[in-house]
């Protein structure tokens, strides 16, 4: 959304709370202003999960401002945080979808409904709606430019794929709730399609991180959410969503391949994602790229396309990928280098086939399933250990240490990226 890593904000580690203020500073270049600056309609419909309003608490019986609108957006419709946060209701522009007129809402303990909804989000159905929404979104703006920030909640925690996809994978209810991830991303390129938008219209997928795997979440996850669900068949998700990873993994599907790490973790696993693009006449089809690229990027390269200037201040840490885009090989890397951390604020930088997983000076909040991160240095050669099995940082100290000398310039000159220069 700004072309600027995460922890250059107040936020080092976790994420941000339910009842947070807007995380992004009104004043600061998103791809939604940038769009919306050369007369494109703006949309974020999905998981939203950057703070509402100017507080230190969100007040929800107030209107939710500034949030996606004031950031360039022209509608926004969305889940505050994830599927199953306390809210348990879904964000139309500034207000709560579903409130009891003249009843507050107020936020209640993990599983209940909130005082005030009188119409809570239907677990089972929270990704299908917010594919109907987006649908919507292109049906009324076809007729004009338009930027789509789309986000579904799948297949994020709790697994609730709805009825029709229930049974129709291999790998069980977490199969199924990819499936319906899929049909969600099938609406919108159908709805391009239907109206001869597809040849003049760039699409990207990917994913903000690894996903989730049963050896640190599913065999020992016990319920945790009152699910409301359309149809239970008896029982059929909330007995089992809560091992839905470990079922998959069962039946052969390993959603990070034999890379080390996961979800909240700095190893690979957490951060190798799917980057797909759809650019009809400009990206060659079924052509590839071994290029390291972040999401952060898009910022430069969508203003590389419409020739849009980053003003001083913005856009630290984004590249202008488009060479990525075009051409199989490259002379050189796009990027000097990548920056990664994990859920406890373990850094690690990335740069060529070498990446360094760097010590924390605070070790305080360890103690977790991906705790022994961070409790010394590590440097892995990705070319020829491309699953972080052999530690080189002693047989290598010359390379830990302009590694971390780098790392220590991109934090103290605030910005990374060759381009603001």
């Amino acid at each position: 959304m700004t072309g600027r890593y995460c922890w250059r904000t107040s936020l080092k580690r976790q994420v941000l709370s339910v009842g947070a203020p807007l995380h992004i500073e009104p004043s600061r270049m998103t791809l939604a202003s940038m769009f919306r600056k050369h007369g494109y309609e703006g949309a974020a419909i999905g998981k939203w999960h950057l703070g509402y309003g100017a507080d230190a608490k969100v007040d929800w019986n107030k209107p939710l401002k500034p949030g996606p609108l004031e950031l360039g957006f022209t509608y926004h419709f969305g889940v505050p945080s994830n599927h199953g946060d306390l809210t348990r209701a879904f964000i139309e522009n500034y207000d709560v979808v579903g409130r009891t007129p003249g009843v507050p809402f107020e936020l209640g303990v993990k599983g209940e409904v909130p005082k005030g909804l009188a119409q809570p989000r239907v677990d089972d159905r929270v990704n299908i709606t917010l594919a109907e929404k987006a649908v919507a979104f292109i049906e009324r703006s076809k007729d004009k430019p338009f930027f789509l920030y789309f986000t579904p909640v799948g297949v994020h925690n709790p697994v609730t794929p709805n009825k029709m996809f229930r049974g129709k994978s291999k790998a069980g209810l977490y199969g199924d709730y990819i499936l319906e991830t899929d049909y969600c991303v099938g609406q919108v390129l159908s709805a391009l399609d239907r109206h001869n938008l597809a040849k003049n219209t760039i699409v990207i997928f990917s994913s903000d991180n690894g996903a989730v795997v049963p050896s640190y979440s599913g065999r020992r996850e016990t319920a945790t959410f009152n699910l409301i669900l359309e149809n239970d068949d008896g029982g059929a998700v909330k007995n089992h969503y809560s091992v839905a990873q470990a079922e998959a993994e069962d039946a052969g599907h390993k959603p990070v391949g034999p890379l080390r790490g996961r979800k909240h973790s700095v190893y690979e696993g957490g951060f190798r994602v799917p980057f797909l693009v759809r650019w009809p006449g400009q990206v060659k089809p079924n052509s590839s790229s071994n290029e390291v690229v972040q999401l952060a990027d898009m910022l430069a390269t969508f203003a590389g396309i419409m020739n849009e200037k980053i003003p001083p201040g913005n856009g630290e840490d984004s590249y202008d990928i488009r060479p990525a885009l075009f051409k199989d090989k490259l002379a050189k890397p796009i990027r000097e280098a990548t920056v990664v951390h994990n859920a406890d604020g373990v850094f690690a930088i990335r740069q060529g086939q070498w990446k360094m997983i760097e010590k924390l000076t605070d070790p305080t909040g360890l103690a977790r399933a991906w705790g022994k991160e961070g409790a010394e240095t590590h440097l892995y050669d990705l070319a020829a250990d491309p699953y972080e099995e052999t530690d080189l940082a002693s047989k290598r100290p010359e390379v830990v240490e302009r590694l971390t000398k780098l790392l220590n310039t991109y934090r103290d000159r605030g910005w990374s990226a060759r381009a603001i220069l």
